[in-house]
């Protein structure tokens, strides 16, 4: 096996709304993905008008950072209205790709906007290098392969198809084939092909017996409880050195529904991690499999999973130990405390996204993984009164012991929670 060093992935991570788009790209994101009001999988997620997503692509490209728009519902007729004018915008925009699984509407932007490129969505379920080849001859330029893949896998379509490759990473996982559901809609009435998704996955189910109405009986598995669906979250993390040397392109995080908490922390990790291969002796390529991700990046990246991790089928099919059955999410020992926004040698100014009372100690989430802990000595308001308590959404200004002039605004500061 050749022993120079692969070279490393775009790290894409989810942009839900303008402030995870800040957030992710303050933490060191290559690429962002988004979405408008229409079109795209996550309906239920702040999302972007028009003059939004020109805004995001303004403030991404002034940093070198990439933005992909998702136009990946599985489309009905009626989903057509608007699109041809939707597409001329995004066009417009100057959006660096569009995100599609459906073939009508790659068809379309193709036929319109030719030279915007289309990534192909995961929902497009590829799994071999034949599919793979089919949508590049149909004009696409990366593939987001389905999630049913092992590394194996995944190396050889990166070595048999000319174009980009993309996998997930990090982040959750759906039981159905590459997220393609019918359970929300048979559920809910909301279309998960279609943006709508109620994660009825995520509910904890119990039994009824026919003749016997109002009876609930406990659904149990393994005796473990009774989210049968509940998926772990997917983290790829210690397979890193083996995605790079398969070859792969993108590495994609998701979470466009999350917290800026977690798309910070994960991305966070994430590029902490890819500058650390980047920089080891390149004759340990050789094996790949051999090379040990140091311990404190998935210490860091448990402090902002959900509910735990899997690897999926990265090594092997997923078993019962994959899943979590006995709640729909990890309790977390960490939360957010705030955001900075600006920044002194005497105090730094911050939003406040939880109760904060003086005296507490901190944790400052700086760019690698080094965490640095603060006490706030003291915290005061606008009009310069000293305040003991602040609430979620309150501007203050804190003086630290051991204050630190190179707090960077955008940046998060968490606490462990006591």
């Amino acid at each position: 096996m050749n022993s120079s060093a692969p070279a490393i992935p775009e790290l894409l991570a989810p942009a839900g709304s303008f402030e995870k788009l800040v957030t992710a790209i303050h933490y060191g994101a290559d690429a962002v993905y988004l979405s408008g009001k229409k079109f795209g999988l996550r309906a239920k997620a702040a999302n972007f008008d028009e003059q939004g997503i020109s805004q995001a692509v303004d403030y991404a490209h002034q940093r070198g950072v990439k933005v992909y728009v998702t136009v990946n519902i599985i489309a009905h007729h009626d989903d057509f209205q608007g699109l041809d004018r939707y597409l001329h915008r995004l066009d417009e925009a100057a959006v660096d790709a569009i995100i599609v699984s459906d073939p009508g509407i790659l068809q379309v932007a193709r036929s319109l906007v030719p030279a915007l490129p289309i990534h192909l969505s995961t929902q497009a379920n590829v799994t071999n290098s034949r599919s793979a080849s089919f949508w590049v001859e149909q004009g696409v330029a990366r593939l987001n392969l389905a999630r049913e893949l092992n590394l194996e896998e995944i190396a050889t379509i990166c070595e048999q198809v000319r174009a980009e490759i993309e996998v997930f990473a990090h982040g959750a996982l759906c039981i159905s084939y590459s997220g393609r559901c019918m359970l929300s809609t048979y559920m809910t009435g909301r279309d998960a092909n279609r943006g709508e998704c109620a994660h009825p996955c995520r509910y904890s189910y119990a039994l009824v017996e026919e003749k016997r109405p109002g009876e609930y009986f406990p659904v149990y598995e393994d005796e473990r409880g009774t989210y049968i669906f509940n998926a772990k979250d997917l983290c790829l993390l210690n397979s890193l050195p083996e995605l790079l040397a398969a070859g792969v392109s993108s590495l994609k995080i998701e979470g466009r529904m999350k917290s800026i908490f977690y798309v910070g922390g994960v991305v966070r990790v994430y590029r902490a991690a890819l500058d650390y291969l980047r920089q080891i002796d390149p004759a340990l390529w050789s094996r790949p499999q051999s090379i040990e991700m140091p311990a404190p990046f998935l210490e860091e990246i448990e402090k902002t999973g959900t509910r735990g991790m899997s690897l999926n089928f990265a090594h092997q099919k997923p078993g019962p130990g994959d899943m979590l059955y006995d709640s729909s999410r990890v309790d977390q020992d960490y939360e957010p405390v705030a955001v900075v926004r600006g920044n002194s040698q005497a105090e730094v100014e911050v939003e406040l996204r939880n109760v904060c009372h003086q005296g507490e100690v901190v944790e400052y989430m700086g760019p690698g993984i080094e965490v640095r802990r603060f006490q706030v000595a003291a915290m005061r308001d606008a009009d310069g009164s000293e305040v003991s308590r602040g609430n979620p959404g309150d501007r203050l200004y804190w003086q630290l012991r051991e204050p630190d002039r190179d707090f960077l605004v955008n940046a998060i500061f968490r606490r462990k929670k006591s």
